[in-house]
């Protein structure tokens, strides 16, 4: 009988977090390489939608952990409930999204199972035998390769970004339910976290606008601005804008900051250090304006402009607007 993985998919509020979808592309792919079978999971109440949803990826059986006291996300209930299901449905590995939830409840998930947790991994293979996880050392400078041993179950979490969500193959799973328990709850739930308040979440972002050291004053971050406006995007940018207080730190995309996985990553005078890299080099297109040819972020670029941003941008802002009002 093969060895199996289970995606443990996210929900918020009765909605898929899309970057599950990312950790079932990594899963597919490493069901592939091992010949194990790829299953997912989802955790929550009324939950029905959600797992037809994640049903539509090829996957031989998606489960909906099903307890009235799921609606709402502690770490007593769905440690206890994927406990319970782990232990009956015995699977090899168990992939999560790398995402704030994921933080909170895996660890102990994983003690609880006596087993192992790589977080925050940016890519898995499988060779001489061994399953190997990525992992980014010293703010990206270095990567680590580390085995896992043992009978498992093994647990890892993916990096937003490391695989492509639009990649995931499609296919036509079975829904099961599954009615599980979430034991004694001794946290009282709040509100979900958030970097700060009215803070945006660009991991869900796809589109964003990205400004560095080349907008040269906090005035003229106005012009990348406007170019998000028109895209209907977010705007971000690199840390020493934030550290210069233009932008607020939730803004921030990078190794301190957030990792972005968007559909367009606009970079504009970025130069892209690899702190910034790592943070963004998941997303599906990135253009990049710089005045200088030998920008780093050029290396990782899918259109690469050599010009001043500020004789680009204003002008690309207008064409857009124009198409959007034709």
């Amino acid at each position: 009988m093969a060895e199996k993985i289970l995606v443990v998919a996210e929900q918020r509020e009765g909605k898929l977090n899309r970057v599950s979808f990312e950790t079932l592309a990594g899963a597919q792919a490493l069901g592939k390489q091992t010949g194990w079978t790829v299953e997912a999971a989802v955790v929550g109440s009324n939950i029905a939608s959600v797992a037809a949803e994640i049903a539509k990826a090829a996957v031989a059986k998606v489960y909906a952990i099903e307890d009235k006291a799921l609606e709402q996300y502690t770490p007593d209930g769905f440690v206890t409930a994927l406990k319970t299901f782990i232990e009956q449905n015995k699977p090899k590995l168990v992939l999560l999204p790398h995402t704030y939830q994921v933080r909170d409840f895996a660890p102990r998930l994983a003690a609880a199972l006596g087993a192992v947790l790589v977080s925050d991994a940016v890519g898995c293979k499988f060779e001489g035998g061994k399953l190997l996880f990525t992992r980014q050392m010293f703010q990206g400078k270095f990567a680590a390769d580390i085995s896992l041993t043992g009978d498992g179950p093994w647990f890892a979490s993916f990096q937003t970004g490391a695989f492509r969500g639009d990649q995931v193959e499609a296919g036509e799973a079975q829904v099961e339910t599954v009615q599980a328990s979430a034991g004694e709850i001794r946290t009282k739930p709040e509100a979900p976290f958030r970097e700060a308040k009215q803070a945006v979440d660009l991991t869900q972002a796809e589109i964003i606008v990205s400004v560095g050291r080349g907008i040269k004053e906090q005035k003229n971050i106005e012009i990348a601005k406007a170019l998000a406006d028109a895209l209907g995007g977010e705007l971000a940018a690199s840390r020493p804008i934030c550290d210069a207080g233009w932008l607020p730190m939730e803004r921030q995309v990078g190794s301190s900051g957030q990792t972005v996985s968007p559909k367009l990553y606009l970079a504009l005078g970025i130069s892209g250090a690899i702190q910034h890299l790592v943070g963004m080099k998941g997303s599906r297109t990135i253009i990049a304006i710089n005045k200088d040819a030998e920008a780093p972020i050029f290396e990782i670029a899918d259109v690469a402009v050599v010009g001043n941003l500020f004789d680009i941008v204003p002008v690309l802002t207008e064409e857009i607007r124009k198409v959007k009002g034709a």
